[in-house]
């Protein structure tokens, strides 16, 4: 069976490139849009990967991770963050609110890919 991505991506160029690499590496891949539905999309996709996105409109993407890690349903779920932050002190704050994984923005598909591996 296909491992499950949750891609949480607002930027809709970024959001199908993710998606499109994931499925062509055989990977069952459910698109978020707005972060305000991720989490509970999470709970009916049931992935082994949340790819979140920081900077998201309405809801940031480090609070997202805080809550999905004291939910005791996704809590386990690996999240690999992907943002535009690549700032001094981001990638531990990301890490610090439990995202397994850290990507920046712009992401190519190689080290893209060797990341989800990692964590799935």
């Amino acid at each position: 069976m296909a491992k499950r991505i949750l891609v949480v991506e607002d930027n809709d160029l970024n959001r199908r490139l993710f998606c499109d690499v994931l499925k062509s590496q055989g990977f069952a891949v459910e698109p978020v849009a707005d972060g305000r539905d991720a989490l509970e999309r999470a709970r009916q996709f049931v992935p082994n990967l949340i790819i979140m996105d920081i900077q998201l409109p309405n809801v940031s993407g480090l609070d997202l991770i805080e809550a999905a890690k004291k939910d005791p349903v996704l809590r386990a779920i690996p999240v690999l963050a992907v943002t535009a932050y690549a700032g001094k002190g981001d990638e531990e704050r990301i890490r610090d609110a439990g995202a397994e994984g850290y990507l920046a923005k712009p992401v190519s598909i190689g080290p893209f890919m060797q990341a989800v591996r990692a964590l799935v």
